[in-house]
Order: C-alpha cells, then sequence, then structure tokens
C-alpha cells in the first residue's frame, strides 16, 4: 500500500475496480470525436506506463467508466497518468489550456464474488441508457476482454 491514499481509498496491485470520473462540469466534450479518439488510444498507454489492464471501459460525452485491474503504480498514480496525460494531449491538439476532468473519482475495489461480466455489461449499457445508440456494436468508444 502506498501512503499517499486518501483515507479510506485502498491501492492493492492486482485488485480490480470499477471507477467512474467525470469530465469537468460534466461539459460533452468527447462529442469531439478527435478527443475521444486521443483519450481512447491514451488508455493503451496508460496500460503499458502503468502495466494495468483495463478490462472493461465505455468513454461517454462527459464521463468514463472502467473496470481496472492495478499494476504496478497505485490507484490515484494510475488514474492521474490516465487522466493527467489525456488533458495534455486535448489541450495540446486543441491548442489551449482548458481543464479536461474533474479532479476526483470514484471507485470500488470489487471483491472476489462480484460478478465481473456483470459488471462489465452495466459499464457498457451505459450508451444505450443514454439513448446514445441502440445496439453497443454501434458506439465506438469502448471495449471489453469479456465481449
Amino acid at each position: 500500500m502506498w501512503t499517499e491514499l486518501r483515507k479510506g481509498r485502498h491501492s492493492i496491485c492486482g485488485q480490480e475496480y470499477f471507477i467512474t470520473f467525470n469530465t469537468y462540469s460534466r461539459t460533452p466534450l468527447f462529442h469531439n470525436l478527435n478527443f475521444a479518439h486521443l483519450f481512447c488510444r491514451h488508455i493503451q498507454i496508460n496500460e503499458n506506463k502503468t502495466q494495468c489492464k483495463w478490462l472493461t471501459w465505455v468513454l461517454m460525452p462527459d464521463h468514463f467508466h472502467g473496470l481496472l485491474r492495478l499494476g504496478t503504480q497505485s490507484l490515484p498514480n494510475t488514474i492521474a497518468h490516465l487522466k493527467g496525460g489525456s488533458a495534455f494531449k486535448i489541450n495540446k491538439l486543441n491548442n489551449h489550456n482548458i481543464k479536461i476532468w474533474q479532479k476526483n473519482y470514484y471507485d470500488h475495489a470489487l471483491r472476489k464474488e462480484e460478478d465481473r461480466q456483470q459488471i462489465s455489461r452495466y459499464i457498457l449499457a451505459n450508451p444505450l441508457r443514454k439513448g446514445l445508440v441502440c445496439s453497443i456494436s454501434k458506439y465506438p468508444y469502448w471495449n471489453s476482454v469479456y465481449l
């Protein structure tokens, strides 16, 4: 465990977490296809840098949901790398310096008995629940090791 963790947040190598974070002021930045593509490419960079694995994820216009298996970095460092790196690249692409992400994020450490496939289906149903598409196969910003 790492000492920089906020009270109640545990960071365990190999632990799986359900993660949610929002864009700044819930602005639908990822209606911009260039921003969305850039963020999606940054997920693989995040996996390589922190040795984590995003088992399932979906990028919505104003937030992100993911099922993460933590790697060599702490949970805060892994999330900071994904959010910070993607924000830097989006601002560089846009030639601005705007806030991309809200500071905080939600995390839930999964217990052994929790069904990863069910959680993944919940994550991937987000674009359906929001009425963005009628089939997840029609939505471009997602991935899952379970499907």
